[in-house]
């Protein structure tokens, strides 16, 4: 097992309430306001656990996966040059009429 890789055990208490150690909190970043923690069962038993920010309902387009190729497509644009930066919409305006 990697040396940066947790590992304990975990006690199970009444209604199913179990505490996560204070170096896993801040290894998942999990002390953060609004953090969720994802559990997956794999097929082999295994659970795992993924810290999650929820998104709210409002810019739930923003994350969908057509959205981020676009975002992806902007950023590569910008890196290679093929974008303009305006210091006003009225430069952004003369620019389209040209």
């Amino acid at each position: 097992m990697a040396s940066d890789r947790y590992h304990s055990f975990l006690t199970l208490r009444d209604r199913g309430v179990v505490t996560l150690p204070r170096a896993l909190r801040d290894k998942l970043h999990a002390d953060e306001a609004g953090v969720q923690l994802e559990i997956t069962e794999r097929a082999d038993g295994v659970f795992e656990l993924r810290p999650v920010v929820p998104v709210p309902a409002q810019q739930r387009w923003f994350w969908t996966d057509r959205w981020q190729a676009m975002e992806r497509d902007a950023d590569a644009d910008i890196e290679a040059g093929r974008a303009e930066r305006f210091d006003d919409v009225d430069g952004f305006l003369d620019d389209l009429d040209r």
